[in-house]
This record gives structure tokens, C-alpha cells and sequence, in this order.
């Protein structure tokens, strides 16, 4: 793994763009321009924070985040990949895949009209693959502005057909999680896995939360809204290369049992996923590439 100075060397953009360790121990690349802020980690290539000029933060970190190896930070844009959730055959597999938890090689940044680019790559190793037996080549571009776009690409780099599942798992901050509402998912089926009632409900009106909600929505391919009253905004979601989302608290007593979320984390945060999901599956023939896309702005109400 290179060092922050190594990194600076050949990535820095004076003035926009430099890598160093933050207080929690990650190495992270910090980006400050004229259309906003955030930071990435280099461990997963994991979005930690952004700001769009004149607002507040948009995405959430727990205040008691502490970089482990091998651990995703409690928060940010965790990238799940090749799978989403537990291992469909053998759940003693790292749950959300293990890119997340894995060191990305820095191989792109930019200044652009859009905002500050950023491009980092991630290639299986012998030992991935004795968890994941393909070869597939996977990076995560990520343009911070007025906007965040993400672009997470999968190239099939082996000889057969490759069928994956996948997950953008956003933590966007709210003021507080009794004043929010999800709006765009109304008539869509979901998958209720907090609760052990019917498999598949179909929703009905905007989502609120006030309660452990861990759900994934099928065919659903358009955009979303964060409804947030507190912050008097609107979060806008589009996508693409996706049919589904996850919409997810875990409340108060699952989320105690994190132990890096915080006594009130959950109050001050909704992650509204961008999915490859349960049925809606990426299938990738040999030398094809994937696109999972992604994109966040901010709106007043």
C-alpha cells in the first residue's frame, strides 16, 4: 500500500486534492473545491463524506467510525460487491462481498467542470478467489461537485459468464429520522427483512420511518427522493444499471449492537441503496463490462 506521501506525488491536485490519514486512522484523499467537499478512503474506495457548497453534509459518518483492517468504516459509501448481503450458498462468507474491506489502487484524478475526479481500481487476489473463483476487474469513479456521481464498472476478465450482486450502501444524513420520508417507491414490491411477516408487500404511499426498517424494493429502476423536514431538504437519487433499492435503520436496539453507530447514530442517518439486489441480479459475459451508476444532489423543499 503506498503511503499518503507517495500518493501526493503523483495524485495531488494543489489546492483541490491530497491524501492523507485521517483522525480515525484511514487514509483518505481530501477534496475541497468551488462546487463542494468530501473525502474517500482509499480501504474500499469508500465515500466518506460530501458537502455541496452552501449546505450542510450530505452523507453520514458515525462519530465513533474507527478504521480496522479488513473493516468497512461505520458509514460513508461502503461499496458491497460481488454480493450483496449474506452469501447465498455459504453465509460463513464475509456478508456484502469483501471489496469493501480491501485496499484500492488510486489511478485517476482530475479537476473537471463537474467537480473533482476521482478514480480508484480494485483487482481480485488468489485469495478473493478461493471466496469468489472469477476473475473480474472492478473500479469505482467518483465526481465530487454540486453533485456526487458514482460509476462502479465490472469488467468480466474471464473466460465464462459471471453473475453478481451488488450494492452503492449510501448513508445520507438527516436531521432527525421522525421528520424523513422516502418518496418514489410508492406501488413498488418489497422484501421486509426485519420483520416475519409476508415476503412480498407492495408499498403503499411514501416511506416513514419509525421503526427497525430493512427492505429491499424490486423493479424499481427510476429515481428517488429523501424527504428530510428537519434540514428542510430534498435528496435526490437517480440511477442507472439497477431495478432495486434498499431502504434501511436499524433503530435503536440493533443498532446498539454495531457498537461503532452510536447511542442516537440511527436518529441522524436513512441509507438508501442503489442495488443490484435479490432477483435483480448484473449477469456479465466475458470481456463485457457492468456500470452500476449512481448520482445525489440536493433541492430545498
Amino acid at each position: 500500500m503506498l503511503t499518503a506521501a507517495d500518493l501526493n506525488r503523483r495524485f495531488a491536485l494543489p489546492g483541490e486534492l491530497d491524501f492523507r490519514v485521517a483522525d480515525h486512522g484511514a487514509l483518505v484523499a481530501h477534496v475541497t473545491n468551488a462546487l463542494g467537499s468530501g473525502s474517500v478512503a482509499c480501504q474500499g474506495a469508500q465515500v466518506l463524506t460530501w458537502t455541496p457548497s452552501g449546505q450542510s453534509p450530505v452523507i453520514w459518518l458515525s462519530e465513533e467510525a474507527r478504521f480496522q483492517a479488513t473493516k468497512s468504516l461505520r458509514g460513508g459509501i461502503p461499496v458491497c460487491w460481488p454480493w450483496f448481503g449474506a452469501h447465498a450458498q455459504d453465509p460463513s462468507k464475509p456478508a456484502h462481498g469483501f471489496a469493501r474491506n480491501l485496499d484500492w489502487e488510486v489511478c485517476e484524478t482530475a479537476s473537471t467542470a463537474a467537480g473533482t475526479r476521482v478514480v480508484m481500481a480494485f483487482t481480485p487476489s488468489e485469495a478473493q478467489r478461493a471466496l469468489w473463483p472469477h476473475t473480474a476487474e472492478l473500479t469505482l469513479a467518483m465526481t465530487l461537485g454540486e453533485t456526487l456521481r458514482l460509476v462502479l464498472s465490472t469488467r468480466n476478465t474471464g473466460a465464462e459468464p459471471i453473475v453478481i450482486t451488488q450494492a452503492l450502501h449510501t448513508y445520507f444524513r438527516v436531521g432527525d429520522i421522525s421528520g424523513v420520508r422516502v418518496e418514489g417507491l410508492e406501488g413498488c414490491e418489497y422484501i421486509d427483512k426485519a420483520a416475519s411477516g409476508d415476503p412480498c408487500l407492495r408499498q403503499q404511499g411514501p416511506i416513514a420511518i419509525d421503526r427497525e426498517v430493512n427492505r429491499i424494493y424490486l423493479g424499481c429502476p427510476g429515481p428517488v427522493a429523501i424527504v428530510d423536514e428537519s434540514l428542510g431538504r430534498r435528496i435526490l437519487i437517480d440511477k442507472s444499471g439497477s431495478s432495486s433499492y434498499v431502504v434501511w435503520n436499524p433503530w435503536a436496539e440493533t443498532g446498539a449492537k454495531f457498537g461503532d453507530m452510536g447511542p442516537e447514530g440511527y436518529r441522524r442517518m436513512l441509507c438508501v441503496e442503489t442495488t443490484n439486489a435479490w432477483t435483480d441480479t448484473a449477469a456479465i459475459e466475458p470481456g463485457a463490462v457492468y456500470e452500476l451508476t449512481s448520482e445525489y444532489r440536493v433541492a430545498p423543499l
